[in-house]
């Protein structure tokens, strides 16, 4: 549901003020870290969410502002 909800924040940014989305990421970044996973290495938590780990410089190439 996390990756569903966060792959669709450019179409639908109101999901980024509600607080399900917040309360979700930060119930699952809970979970990681007991797992021994470091949330703030994007890498880490990807590979935890089931992503494919892409780099930062990747990751910020490839950003566009959102407008709300």
């Amino acid at each position: 549901m996390y990756r569903l909800l966060h792959a669709r924040l450019t179409d639908h940014p109101e999901l980024m003020d509600g607080d399900f989305l917040l309360d979700l990421q930060k119930s699952l970044q809970r979970m990681a870290r007991a797992e021994g996973v470091d949330v703030s290495d994007h890498g880490a938590w990807d590979a935890w969410l089931g992503n494919t780990p892409v780099s930062c410089e990747v990751r910020v190439a490839g950003r566009r502002v959102i407008e709300s």
